[in-house]
């Protein structure tokens, strides 16, 4: 696994600290995420989230594992939603409301190969082998269509545009595409 990432970039009511084990001695709120998993057994993120509202008491979260290959991610992203935390741990991708920790979403990449915040559109996006998925302020905002056999790249995010390129089987070449920021919708391929 690869040095934890820290890219707060969106505001965020909460402060993180990644533990370098499990502590000994649990704290009383602990989550594991996802609930059920073997994954645990491998490894995990072990994230310290202490939420600024005076109502919430801090949280351990144990996030499984995904590969312990130093190009996928981890670490700790902000989330256009103030309240949320993102956690990536070796590609697995967990959102966490740290309002309410148990309620939470692993997106369906496995592995997440990058992770890319567009500020003034309000989205997280998570480049998975084939297309891209965007989270926004009220969750996901949308999913491409698959845009690469084998291999997404964004080249660049000009205004409402994100350009990209995905390597083509049927031709055995890189194929730029172009998307609609606000929707997901595939402009040219």
């Amino acid at each position: 696994m690869s040095a934890p990432t820290f890219e707060l970039t969106f505001p965020h009511t909460w402060q993180v600290e990644i533990l370098p084990e499990r502590p000994v001695i649990l704290p009383a709120r602990h989550f594991v995420y996802p609930r059920e998993v073997e994954e645990i057994e491998r490894g995990a993120l072990e994230v310290l989230v202490r939420p600024d509202d005076p109502g919430s008491s801090p949280f351990l979260a144990t996030c499984a594992l995904g590969f312990r290959d130093p190009v996928v991610p981890t670490g700790i992203w902000s989330a256009p939603n103030p309240r949320e935390i993102c956690a990536i741990s070796g590609g697995y991708a967990y959102i966490v409301d740290t309002a309410a920790p148990e309620n939470f979403t692993m997106l369906p990449y496995r592995p997440v190969l990058q992770v890319q915040p567009v500020v003034d559109r309000d989205l997280l996006l998570f480049v998975g082998n084939r297309s891209i998925v965007a989270w926004g302020v009220n969750g996901e905002a949308w999913e491409t269509v698959k845009l690469s056999d084998e291999g997404v790249a964004i080249t660049a995010i000009e205004g409402a545009v994100l350009r990209g390129r995905g390597w083509n089987m049927m031709t055995d070449k890189e194929t730029p595409f172009a998307l609609n920021l606000k929707s997901g919708v595939l402009l040219t391929k």
